[in-house]
């Protein structure tokens, strides 16, 4: 049985973990550097803490990299900064990033002697609801899929690094704009005393009070994330401008009060009032 290194043992990479300890796995990561929730994440999770990322590079016949989007090529760069890419070992990079980005991962990854993995995920860890969907592309995609992914389903787009990240840069255009829009229009309903009637009208069909909430935890996440897809919409000679200005809405939203919150510890019960208070 393989083991699998992870770097980053945050709300998804910790879940990702646990599914795959389901699977018989034995998962490793480091948490030097990392803050009290996310060792506490990683303990709930089960996963078998090493003192640096040297060792968990070393001991891992696997390597997933589960960062911000921001951090990907930070990430790579001290991976490969290991020396310990001779045996071709496999980097599975699954962070929400464009194809270019994922293209500029693997250079980095592949001149320090690994092999690399473009990966995407959809969906919320296994940990908060079971059938997250992993998207994998690359000459060794279909090795990693045959982990055993418990909990978690996974699909290999091709043999192209970037398909994967192309995947998630569409889909998560719809999911995260989505949640964007519905935010900006309730903040500007509460503002002009009107978000009664705003909710009645478009009821819970865009996102509910929850979701939005939600998405507001993680706002410091999706604004390199929102700037990924409009590098990949712009190499699609599309206008980039719809995505560099969600970029702007999800960076003032992760300067209000509700972006403090903790996605693992928000209240499903939350009201659009309580919603739009937080992003006041």
């Amino acid at each position: 049985m393989k083991v699998i290194g992870l770097v980053g043992a945050g709300h998804m990479g910790s879940g990702l973990g646990w599914a795959l300890r389901a699977g018989g796995h034995d998962v490793v990561t480091s948490l030097a550097g990392r803050s009290a929730r996310t060792a506490g994440l990683a303990r709930e999770a089960g996963l078998r803490t090493l003192p640096g990322l040297a060792d968990v590079v070393a001991e891992a016949d696997v390597i997933l990299v589960v960062t911000p989007p921001g951090a990907a090529i930070d990430a790579a760069t001290e991976i490969a900064a290991t020396g310990a890419g001779a045996t071709r070992k496999p980097v599975v990079d699954l962070n929400a990033i464009s194809p270019m980005t994922a293209g500029a991962a693997a250079e980095v990854i592949t001149a320090a002697g690994f092999d690399f993995v473009d990966g995407s995920i959809s969906g919320p860890p296994p940990t908060v609801r079971p059938g997250a969907t992993l998207y994998l592309s690359g000459p060794r995609a279909a090795e990693i899929a045959q982990l055993r992914w418990t909990h978690a389903r996974p699909v290999v787009v091709g043999d192209r690094i970037g398909a994967a990240s192309a995947v998630k840069m569409s889909t998560a255009s719809v999911y995260k704009g989505l949640m964007g829009l519905m935010a900006q229009a309730l903040r500007s309903a509460a503002a002009h005393d009107v978000l009664a009637p705003v909710m009645a009208d478009l009821g819970e069909g865009f996102g509910t009070p929850y979701e939005i909430a939600l998405a507001s935890t993680k706002a410091h996440r999706y604004v390199a994330e929102m700037r990924e897809i409009a590098a990949s919409q712009a190499a699609a000679g599309l206008t980039p401008a719809l995505f560099e200005a969600f970029a702007e809405v999800w960076a003032d939203i992760a300067d209000r009060p509700l972006a403090e919150g903790r996605p693992e510890t928000l209240a499903r019960e939350i009201t659009a009032r309580e919603v739009t208070d937080g992003l006041s």
